[in-house]
């Protein structure tokens, strides 16, 4: 019967599909750069510029900058990161689709400013932090903790999203688009200008199947993610992402874990923070936990790459805990093990944490070329489990795409991204175009229409 849902496949019967499909890589050295193309029923339906937004958590991110203190600008940073993807630390990981040359995706998020102030010199010398809204939240919950002896941590956390309705929202916007298919790579950038924050990147990955899991680097145009604090001077961080893997392909059951390092420098403050993923404990099993250490460095001789190079002098807190969970962070060189619960301070705690809500475009103002547009009929029919008809959408509009580059090709047309300035370079920063600057000036204001900055044509 037409419309009818095909048959179902259970989790465990399509990784065993997935593993079959992946064998036939074995060897090859950058599986992403392959680009195959996996059948609907094995795919989330989610396009890939959509779920890679690194903001799932946009109340961290906008607390960036907050602290008049250097360190506890960098902790801010730190807790921004551990937050950057809890779709991993509490959801399952899932394939999205691969996206097209030209797609894009603009959202905006709302969130409260509740982020607790990093005050990591009231802390050190027991002093009470001045008085305003997040300060005295911090200073009440230092309080708790003294009085109750079971509560030997103070809690940094960041409290669940969105603002009460008698509260002032803060808007974030964020704007991506696919500038390069060979290699793929996306460019994105993230605006605050309320808090005076910007984040902008390149993302592009690389892989290679094992033979029982798949490992995944940053590919060589993805330098990181840099974060610029307009009211801080122009003060800049490059946060550089380790190695992920994405396992349990035998059992039937994925799981992602992380592996070896990531470095977050800002060279106006010669701070720099290292932190090192320890993928495996005792008898090979996953810890999930990190290892890290924030300290002064030199910017022309940037040398220290483990957490074990850095001298004691130059240490100024370290970090320890299972990034799924709990991370905490001591301050001083003193190795966390050695330093009293009372003076071990939780930075993120991810029990209480959910992945925020996106606002999108309403359906009738996004463009042809736009993620949940372009693939929306193969969602709907994912969704409906009409998973031929998912498959027969996709596989047309992946040949509209060859034909266009075959059009490039015998034209001599130079393919040109419409929002960012660059396909790839510039260092890892890509510059946004006059039109990306419109686009996202409108999404701060919560307008999306694009009519009289945009040919549709020629966008798409």
């Amino acid at each position: 019967m037409a419309g009818a849902p095909d048959e179902h496949q259970s989790d465990g019967s399509k990784l065993r599909t997935v593993l079959g499909i992946l064998k036939k890589f074995i060897g090859v050295s950058d599986l992403a750069a392959v680009r195959f193309s996996l059948p609907s029923q094995l795919l989330e339906p989610t396009p890939n510029l959509e779920y890679w937004t690194y903001l799932d958590a946009p109340n961290a991110f906008i607390a960036i900058g907050t602290s008049d203190e250097p360190l506890d600008r960098m902790l801010e940073v730190v807790r921004f990161w551990l937050t950057k993807d809890i779709k991993y630390a509490k959801g399952r990981p899932c394939k999205p689709y691969n996206s097209c040359l030209g797609e894009f995706f603009r959202c905006n998020w709302e969130s409260e400013d509740n982020a607790p102030v990093i005050d990591t010199l009231g802390l050190s010398n027991g002093a009470t932090p001045p008085d305003g809204p997040a300060r005295s939240n911090l200073s009440s919950l230092k309080a708790a903790a003294k009085d109750d002896k079971n509560a030997s941590n103070l809690s940094l956390s960041v409290p669940q999203h969105g603002a009460p309705a008698d509260s002032h929202p803060i808007r974030v916007s964020y704007l991506t688009e696919q500038t390069s298919h060979h290699p793929p790579v996306s460019a994105f950038h993230v605006t605050c200008p309320e808090k005076g924050i910007t984040a902008r990147g390149f993302d592009q990955i690389t892989a290679k199947f094992t033979g029982t899991s798949v490992k995944v680097l940053p590919g060589e145009h993805n330098m990181g993610i840099f974060i610029t604090l307009d009211k801080r001077d122009g003060e800049t961080y490059q946060l550089t992402h380790p190695a992920a893997h994405l396992g349990g392909l035998l059992r039937g059951s994925l799981s992602v874990s992380v592996s070896e390092m990531a470095y977050f420098t800002c060279p106006k403050t010669k701070i720099k923070a290292i932190l090192h993923y320890v993928e495996e404990g005792w008898l090979g099993r996953t810890t999930n936990k990190i290892d890290g250490v924030i300290f002064k460095y030199d910017p022309d001789k940037d040398d220290k790459t483990r957490v074990q190079d850095v001298p004691a002098d130059d240490v100024l807190a370290r970090l320890s805990g299972p990034w799924r969970e709990k991370v905490t962070f001591t301050l001083g060189p003193r190795p966390s093990k050695s330093v009293p619960l009372e003076e071990q301070y939780t930075i993120i705690d991810m029990a209480p944490l959910g992945v925020a809500p996106k606002i999108v475009p309403p359906e009738d103002q996004q463009l042809p070329n736009e993620s949940l547009s372009l693939w929306g009929g193969v969602t709907k029919a994912i969704i409906a489990k009409q998973y031929s008809k998912a498959t027969e959408i996709k596989v047309e509009l992946e040949e509209k795409q060859r034909e266009k580059a075959r059009e490039r090709e015998q034209s001599g047309e130079e393919w040109r991204p419409v929002f960012f300035e660059h396909v790839t370079g510039n260092g890892g920063k890509p510059d946004l175009t006059d039109v990306g600057r419109q686009v996202l000036e409108r999404a701060q204001k919560g307008e999306w229409s694009t009519d009289d900055i945009l040919d549709r044509g020629r966008v798409w």
